[in-house]
């Protein structure tokens, strides 16, 4: 039999292509960590956006984006070339995503309503370049592996890569602001150069990943009984009833709220509650390298627990880590870097819905007949921006609530309102992100099996 809808039983990770297939992260997160760690900071510190503002920019961007990412799903999943469904977009999209990056981080000699529009439309154009890689890398590994723990793996190899560079931007993104900048603070200088050399640099990663990542893997599409094409309405409508699709999504969401908007308020809090800039790079460092080891153990611990048990316990590690920082956020140097220890090792957690979803794949193709990855991946990478949007504007609405004011000295109560929004609010996402969980049903290795053994037989009996 030729390779079916069962995966080999000899399948084994390849380590080289595991190697090439995390560089595709590394070039997302040179583009995503600025984007995600610093645009807000950059918009009401630099550009000198007002909270409205800034809330009007990302609910457009979403809007845009509850458009935007299905159809690029459908249009990925339509592609047919001779580099396969999914690599033509890591060969050619990283330069578009490189310049609409340097663009977001520019400040323009415009003022009112036109730079409102204008910081909108570079934010966009970012957005939609990034949609166009995130989901056909992310449906990629569907194509370059077929058993669910081997694609865990070059998940896991993604989520190294993810930290790997995440460590060297954390350490070194805001001592290259502040040395572009030639100032002791963050400037407008300091963020357009910085975001030029990581947009440089994302390009030869993403060109590495298509080089390597062939698509190999073939599989048996499901056939309908009526033997008409669905619309793209019809497979999104179907896709939502895929509960555990849905589940996945709901954690990726509140998952993705918490810890990026959180990311994104941090600098807020070692700025002004700690009161040591210079201990912006340790903590976020600290973080980065645990998350890197709840990488590499990811492997295992998926194995021995299943994909679901796993995060759930990664989701408990992360709400303890919150919850003690929030209470001593006094702590000192020595206390609140192992508290980000703590937390960042919990942070790794996101990367395991992604190796969920793959196995979302093959559960929509067994109980409903579909296994669109592109337009499933655009799930998820719409709801990582949506929970970007969400995260950033309620955040930015939150600090002009609590009363902070740019560039000054705070009060007590802005320091405790930074603290619950930095702290507090994400332990309370995670919560709420990991009660689905006790619904999903497709946990461990022996579940997965009974589904590829159910697909077989399906695709079996219609070749009688």
């Amino acid at each position: 039999m030729s390779q079916s809808n069962r995966p080999k039983a000899v399948e084994k990770t390849n380590m080289f292509t595991a190697f090439c297939y995390s560089f595709g992260e590394v070039g997302s997160q040179l583009s995503w960590y600025m984007i995600s760690t610093y645009l807000t900071i950059f918009y009401t510190d630099v550009v000198t956006l007002s909270a409205g503002a800034i809330s009007a920019i990302m609910l457009i961007a979403r809007i845009w984006d509850a458009i935007n990412d299905p159809m690029m799903g459908v249009i990925a999943d339509k592609t047919k070339t001779k580099w396969g469904k999914f690599r033509p977009y890591l060969m050619f999209t990283p330069p578009f995503l490189a310049i609409f990056n340097i663009l977001t981080f520019t400040v323009f000699p415009v003022e009112g309503a036109a730079k409102v529009v204008l910081c909108l439309v570079c934010y966009i154009g970012a957005g939609m370049a990034y949609t166009a890689l995130c989901i056909t890398y992310g449906a990629l590994v569907n194509m370059i592996a077929r058993d669910s723990q081997v694609r865990m793996n070059y998940t896991s190899a993604r989520a190294i890569g993810a930290s790997v560079i995440k460590i060297i931007l954390s350490a070194v993104a805001m001592p290259m602001i502040l040395f572009f900048g030639k100032s002791d603070t963050p400037n407008a200088q300091g963020y357009f150069w910085t975001a030029v050399v990581c947009s440089v640099a994302l390009i030869p990663c993403f060109w590495l990943c298509a080089w390597r990542c062939k698509e190999t893997v073939v599989v048996e599409r499901p056939v309908q009984a009526s033997g008409e094409k669905r619309t793209v309405v019809q497979n999104l409508l179907l896709l939502c009833k895929n509960k555990n699709l849905l589940i996945t999504v709901w954690c990726v969401f509140l998952g993705a709220i918490a810890i990026m908007a959180r990311m994104s308020m941090l600098t807020y809090y070692v700025i002004y509650v700690v009161g040591n800039p210079v201990m912006i790079a340790p903590m976020f460092t600290t973080m980065t390298v645990t998350e890197l080891i709840g990488c590499v153990v990811m492997p295992w611990g998926t194995a021995k627990m299943g994909k679901r048990n796993w995060l759930l316990a990664l989701n408990v590690i992360m709400i303890a880590g919150f919850l003690i920082m929030f209470a001593f956020p006094n702590g000192g140097t020595t206390f609140l870097l192992a508290i980000c220890a703590v937390i960042g090792f919990g942070n790794s957690s996101a990367n395991v819905c992604t190796g969920m979803l793959s196995d979302c794949i093959e559960y929509g193709d067994l109980k409903y007949g579909i296994r669109e990855e592109g337009i499933t991946y655009s799930y998820m990478s719409f709801g990582v921006k949506l929970a970007t949007a969400v995260g950033g504007s309620v955040t930015v609405l939150a600090l002009g609530a609590i009363g902070y004011v740019p560039n000054a000295e705070q009060t007590e109560a802005v320091k405790q309102g930074i603290n619950v929004i930095v702290n507090l609010a994400p332990a309370i996402c995670i919560v709420l992100s990991a009660l689905p969980l006790l619904w999903y049903d497709i946990n461990g290795k022996k579940k997965m099996d009974e589904i590829y053994a159910a697909l077989e037989a399906r695709n079996a009996a219609r070749k009688q």
